[in-house]
């Protein structure tokens, strides 16, 4: 039994360590708001959501795959929560039995078994009188394929069958078994055998049996005795308790299996939930293979940001299709930084299967996405703010490959403007020119212009704008660079009315 939601043809590997710059991007992107607003109250979700976000395909038909999974639970989610609440039912019952603590000796695995299953199979039932019911409902090949495992491997005669089996393996007559004598008078071949019950008349019976062959009862206090016949009736029954032991413990697999991959959908479901209820859009975004350069959104917003604010986000449009570069440059506090996170945000989860905070969208896979922001001067004193941002541009450049997409925001700024902007130019370039996509947030005026000489049909140019009064939209346009990054406004903010009196 296979749950198949999260891939086709495997399950997830749930072992699969977080790529090296999880922690940058959780930091930079805002990530951990997303997280939390999938988890809600779960307890289970948190564990999944950034393995599964931050572990994303390169694959397209996979990609496709999980989106028409993704549809039917947001179409059906009452029905997907009742067998995820199902699955979550089954493994804390196993947690709670005593016998979920681990035991090498057969009698018990054997023991442990025979109370678990029948609880295990009891909830199987259950799903599939789910899977009886509504199957019909669900469109995407994932779910269909759930239903129908769970209607032919569920069979009631295959259930019966399985009852009967526990039911055997309860030894209402005792433990029937045949051993041979080996070396040293040492027990060898032990095999279970099945009672046969003789057909007897009502005299035979009520008669005492005449007992056959020799016989040995062990004296009621004789523990060694007993301790001795325990270790042989544990080596007879030992085939039974491992064949018995491995269907509850893949039993239970398919039950953790499901419940994990069934916790990243209705993260899902809880985010769109949340967004929805603010009136913020999502949508499934167009996918295409990694190299296509495209990348085409209308009214992208930064979801985590829309999930802290009391109201609706301003979102941008983002026309870069054929682009290798997006420059983003203009007024502070304009929405550059918030439209370079909406960016990542849109493509980690567009990678992962999930719908993306935007009107509509479309783009093309990366082989992994990274950030280069800018950071706190270090407390330690041990290298300078700008020793730092290259130290962590080296130690990015050794995990790139061809069609990443790294986002840069304010990077190479600790210096003067010439030296800032030329380092700037010159990685950019070199990224652009192995195959790496770049966005870059920046106040670097000569590292702006030059790539607007120079990079123009390759590079998509956007500016924060604003107006004479010093309102922003927050709306980007596709502008050439300007040579200023209105500082007057941070003077003024600084410095308040004493300023604008001097002024006028």
């Amino acid at each position: 039994m296979k749950a198949f939601l999260l891939h086709r043809e495997r399950d997830f590997d749930w072992d699969t360590k977080l790529p090296k710059n999880a922690d940058d991007l959780i930091q930079d992107l805002g990530l951990q708001t997303l997280f939390d607003a999938m988890a809600g109250e779960d307890r289970v979700i948190p564990t999944v959501a950034p393995k599964v976000v931050l572990g994303g395909l390169r694959d397209v038909d996979a990609l496709l795959y999980r989106q028409a999974v993704l549809r039917d639970c947001l179409a059906h989610r009452e029905i997907v929560r009742e067998i995820y609440a199902l699955a979550e039912e089954a493994i804390t019952e196993e947690r709670r039995s005593f016998w979920g603590l681990t035991s090498r000796y057969p009698s018990t695995i054997l023991r442990r078994g025979r109370d678990i299953l029948p609880m295990f199979l009891a909830i199987l039932k259950r799903m599939r009188l789910i899977a009886e019911a509504h199957a019909d409902w669900f469109a995407s090949d994932g779910f269909r394929r759930f239903f129908s495992m769970l209607e032919t491997e569920l069979e009631d005669d295959y259930l019966a069958k399985v009852d009967g089996l526990l039911k055997t393996v309860e030894f209402p007559d005792g433990i029937l078994m045949s051993v041979r004598l080996g070396k040293g008078n040492h027990g060898t071949d032990y095999v279970l055998r099945e009672f046969v019950r003789p057909n007897k008349n009502w005299i035979e019976r009520i008669l005492p049996p005449a007992e056959d062959g020799l016989t040995y009862h062990i004296p009621p206090r004789d523990e060694s005795g007993m301790r001795a016949l325990s270790e042989l009736g544990d080596r007879g029954i030992n085939l039974v308790a491992d064949a018995l032991g491995q269907s509850t413990e893949h039993i239970l697999a398919f039950f953790t299996t499901l419940r994990s991959e069934l916790a990243f959908y209705l993260g899902c479901v809880n985010l769109q939930e949340q967004l929805t209820a603010k009136g913020e859009p999502t949508c499934f975004p167009a996918i295409s293979p990694a190299g296509a350069r495209i990348r085409d959104g209308a009214n992208l917003y930064d979801a985590c940001l829309s999930l802290l604010a009391k109201e609706r986000i301003v979102g941008n449009d983002a026309a870069a299709d054929g682009k290798s570069m997006i420059v983003i440059t203009g007024a502070n506090r304009g929405g550059k930084s918030t439209f370079l996170r909406s960016l990542g945000i849109a493509q980690l989860m567009m990678e992962c299967g999930m719908f993306v905070p935007a009107n509509s969208y479309r783009a093309s896979l990366s082989s992994g996405v990274f950030t280069h922001y800018k950071r706190e001067e270090d407390a330690s004193m041990e290298s300078g703010k700008f020793d730092e941002e290259l130290k962590r541009m080296n130690d990015m450049v050794a995990e790139l490959s061809p069609n990443a997409f790294v986002l840069f925001n304010e990077s190479f700024a600790a210096t003067n403007d010439r030296e800032g902007s030329e380092i700037a130019r010159q990685i950019a370039e070199a990224l652009v020119d192995s195959g790496v996509e770049v966005a870059f947030v920046t106040h670097l005026y000569e590292f702006a212009h030059r790539l607007w000489v120079e990079r123009k049909d390759t590079t998509l140019f956007l500016r924060a704008p604003r107006s004479d009064d010093g309102e922003r939209s927050f709306r980007l346009a596709e502008e050439e660079p300007l040579p200023t990054s209105y500082g007057e406004d941070i003077y003024y903010r600084v410095f308040g009315e004493a300023a604008q009196f001097l002024k006028s």
